[in-house]
């Protein structure tokens, strides 16, 4: 689905079905170097159970036209700019890592908009090392390098979606660096860590979200480790799970994620 925000093109993937913005809306963001498709288990299930979904590239990531947005304050006010070029007046936000702080953010700056707040894969403060954002900048094809082994805590996917016997690993390296090659833009990798790096809200936005608030963690995550959401989960008196999976979880434990999904939409 192709719309307008603020004077460009942004696509929003719909789960398989046209979407129709009177169901009952969410809202999926994905993290750095990442677009849409790491959504399409839980985006196509949401879909066919009654939800309007949309999962949308972020600005310079992949179809939607850039410049990258260099905030996360940015990202959320585009994120609410969307849901009104799509015609919607609420929605669930579920963000993984910087889309969950994207989330975070949006739910804070328009509470009323915001029907859920489920936060995958995330932390606060979502400090970035000085070596990997230097890295990021000089040479981004050896940061996607350094980050992937630390994003899985398998090689292969469990028995589930996409099936099993998929290279975990190799298929989350090759997403990273079709996302970096697909606009040109070098530095797309160390502006998205410059932006979580440099987000400062969290805490602020969490006072204003009314939302009830849901984190999904990776017991095994080494990029956001469990123990860096204390704060925030705290804050947002938030519903906690923690499944047995690296800091992607959504390929690693896939049934997982999307049951768990299911219980913070309930």
């Amino acid at each position: 689905m192709k719309l307008t925000v603020h004077g460009r093109e942004a696509y929003a993937y719909t789960g398989g079905k046209p979407f129709d913005p009177a169901l009952p809306c969410i809202v999926f963001i994905h993290g750095a170097l990442h677009d849409h498709t790491v959504w399409t288990l839980l985006a196509r299930w949401c879909a066919h159970h009654g939800y309007g979904v949309l999962a949308p590239d972020l600005p310079g990531h992949m179809r939607s036209a850039g410049p990258a947005l260099e905030s996360v304050e940015a990202m959320a006010d585009w994120l609410l700019a969307l849901l009104d070029a799509a015609g919607v007046d609420k929605a669930a936000m579920v963000g993984h890592s910087m889309g969950s702080l994207v989330a975070l953010e949006a739910a804070g700056r328009a509470p009323e908009r915001a029907t859920r707040l489920v936060m995958v894969g995330t932390a606060y403060p979502m400090k970035v090392s000085p070596a990997l954002l230097d890295l990021s900048r000089n040479d981004p094809l050896a940061a996607v390098d350094m980050v992937t082994p630390l994003s899985y805590s398998t090689l292969a996917a469990k028995p589930g979606y996409p099936g099993p016997g998929v290279w975990t690993r190799g298929g989350g390296k090759a997403l990273c660096r079709l996302v970096l090659a697909h606009q040109g833009d070098a530095l797309l990798y160390h502006r998205d860590f410059l932006a979580c790096d440099s987000y400062q809200g969290g805490l602020a936005a969490a006072a204003k979200v009314t939302a009830p608030a849901s984190l999904i963690l990776g017991q095994r995550d080494q990029m956001t480790v469990p123990k860096a959401a204390t704060e925030i989960g705290t804050a947002l008196k938030a519903r906690i799970e923690r499944i047995e999976a690296g800091h992607v979880l959504m390929a690693e434990a896939p049934d997982a994620v999307l049951n768990a999904l299911r219980r913070s939409l309930a």
